[in-house]
């Protein structure tokens, strides 16, 4: 039986750790030929091969695509190994700090700037002509974080506030020429990110994370990659502009109420991918 993106190419941009590993050996799953992306120290090559030795088709695509040399490497694989473009899935981006804003560093509000707004918007503009032939879609990474207020966390919420922004304007421009554009919006997630001395997040923060999450647990990479799945296939075939919330509930409470949640909730489902790589403690550039 055919999977819901049979033979469809997809660049998944930031696909080699986390969330981006889950879609990229997701969308193999689901029959689709896939260009793995990542900066030129994650384990991109790892992740192609690995979709590979599981059946599926992958090339690896290491590069920075918030510049116009990598965004472009990373199309331009597509078109040279599998012919055409019909999925984008901008998913790269950076957490590298922790703080209140007037505490906030440059370095990292830079680093935000460049891969969690210019990649978004360089790699946007170089697939569109492509996924107008395809009549393909773009999904972007969006995050709870740019829908509500957090502390500590307000220029990386800020930056993804310009992503949903962004979104809708690509979706009601390009929907002319055939081409849907969406975002996802995690809550918590269990990866690296979130987990005190691999990632910015400290122990209390994610804690008072957890708490306001109606399932009382984290997410899973797997339960984002598949919301990733059905809007990139022919099943959203009318899903254009939209913002879908994968966050336990979170955007919606107004307390603690991950306490109060059944103790079977709280158990995060085993899945069916393979997922092996996270950031390892890099969650900014290099």
């Amino acid at each position: 039986m055919a999977g819901r993106l049979q033979d469809k190419v997809a660049v998944v941009t930031g696909g080699a750790t986390g969330i981006g590993e889950a879609i990229c050996k997701k969308f193999a799953r689901e029959g689709a030929k896939v260009v793995v992306n990542g900066l030129p120290w994650d384990p991109v090559e790892a992740v192609a091969e690995e979709i590979r030795k599981a059946g599926g088709t992958a090339v690896a695509c290491p590069g920075d695509v918030a510049t116009e040399e990598g965004a472009q490497g990373c199309i331009q694989k597509a078109l040279d190994e599998f012919g055409r473009l019909d999925i984008l899935i901008s998913n790269a981006g950076v957490f590298p700090e922790e703080n209140e804003t007037d505490k906030y560093s440059y370095d990292a509000m830079e680093q935000l700037i460049h891969s969690n707004v210019v990649g978004h918007v360089v790699m946007t503009k170089l697939a569109i002509p492509h996924l107008q032939k395809s009549k393909g879609n773009i999904v972007y990474a969006g995050s709870e974080s740019g829908m509500n207020g957090m502390p500590f966390y307000t220029v990386y919420g800020g930056t993804k506030g310009f992503v949903h922004a962004f979104m809708r304007g690509v979706a009601v421009e390009q929907a002319r020429h055939g081409v849907r554009a969406n975002a996802v919006c995690p809550g918590p997630i269990d990866t690296a990110w979130l987990h005190p001395g691999s990632g910015p997040m400290t122990a209390k923060t994610q804690q008072l994370a957890i708490s306001a999450v109606a399932l009382g647990r984290l997410g899973t990479p797997e339960e984002v990659a598949n919301v990733y799945a059905f809007l990139a296939s022919a099943e959203a075939s009318y899903v254009t502009g939209s913002l879908y919330l994968v966050d336990g509930a979170i955007t919606i409470t107004k307390s603690a109420v991950g306490a109060m949640a059944d103790r079977s909730l709280k158990k995060e489902p085993e899945g069916e991918l393979d997922l092996r790589h996270q950031h390892e403690g890099r969650a900014e550039l290099h």
